[in-house]
């Protein structure tokens, strides 16, 4: 996977999170790290902060998105982005899963 030129998802594990929630690492290097994370309608991202820039896109479903205390309704084809260090979370209002993308990549997850 590491620095793999191409993936396909299929043979890839999902691994589980948070209840109703699963992740799977796609492809990654030192830089820069790309993940699809399923959700449950109600399941929760829980309110989190790393060092990493997160660029998200909402790829189907619902979810509010609270990033620095604010609020946002997301739906299929909306983004986010979380600066360093911003404290942030999900609540998924429908199924639906969502794609970051981690610069640098994050080692727990691999």
């Amino acid at each position: 996977m590491k620095g793999d030129a191409f993936i396909q998802e299929s043979a890839l594990p999902w691994t589980p999170t948070e209840p109703g929630v699963k992740r799977k690492v796609l492809g990654y290097n030192d830089g820069i790290m790309m993940v699809r994370v399923a959700f449950e309608k109600g399941a929760v991202g829980s309110l989190h902060q790393h060092v990493h820039v997160q660029c998200t896109l909402i790829e189907s479903g619902a979810f509010d998105v609270t990033i620095s205390g604010k609020t946002q309704h997301l739906t299929a084809g909306d983004c986010f982005l979380v600066p360093s260090n911003e404290i942030h979370g999900v609540v998924a209002k429908e199924a639906g899963v969502l794609v970051d993308v981690f610069t640098p990549m994050r080692e727990e997850f691999v």
